[in-house]
């Protein structure tokens, strides 16, 4: 068997872009094709369903990021809550390269692919909220506050993130990341 030319890791970090930058309505097989190194034969052969499957493929490859750099980070009763929250800033930080990059749940949310992939869209938000929910009790807030301040925290990197590119400027995502770990040791 022939080794592959692009390793998994540069696969997804490469159709993550396309998909991130022009939607699943903008993104033809061949700008994923030219974003992964692969001939778009070799990207058919690897998903047969085409960019439907890319999109899923994306989708479960940031569900596995989320559940390894978000959910256990918070929910790692190990360590202190302030620990895990800031560990899981800095790892929101590199997921969006410092404000730069567009949420890849965001943009499959814009266009004709959210009744496509709606529920698995729901699914990685909510194990962002369940991991927040989760520190924020951890923080000692009433499960109410607690899922309160999670809902906040999505809308301030979600929030941040549109206004950073509307702005062409990361400041406002940054800003957020620093309020965000204010807003649950006040």
């Amino acid at each position: 068997m022939r080794p592959q030319k692009v390793d998994d890791q540069q696969l997804m970090t490469g159709l993550m872009a396309v998909l991130r930058s022009k939607g699943f309505d903008g993104a033809s097989m061949n700008d994923l094709s030219e974003a992964t190194g692969l001939k778009k034969a070799s990207l058919y052969h690897r998903f047969p369903g085409g960019k439907k499957e890319i999109a899923e493929a994306v989708l479960a490859y940031t569900g596995d990021w989320s559940e390894i750099n978000i959910y256990q980070v918070l929910t790692d009763q190990s360590k202190p809550p302030l620990v895990r929250l800031q560990e899981v800033i800095a790892n929101i930080r590199v997921l969006y390269n410092d404000g730069q990059a567009i949420c890849i749940l965001r943009a499959l949310t814009m266009d004709s692919s959210l009744p496509l992939f709606g529920n698995l869209i729901e699914e990685r938000f909510k194990v962002w909220i369940d991991a927040f929910v989760q520190v924020g009790k951890d923080f000692g807030f009433t499960n109410e506050k607690a899922q309160k301040l999670a809902l906040e925290t999505l809308v301030r990197v979600q929030g941040s993130l549109v206004l950073s590119k509307a702005l062409d400027d990361v400041a406002p995502f940054q800003e957020n990341l620093i309020e965000i770990e204010r807003i649950y040791t006040i």
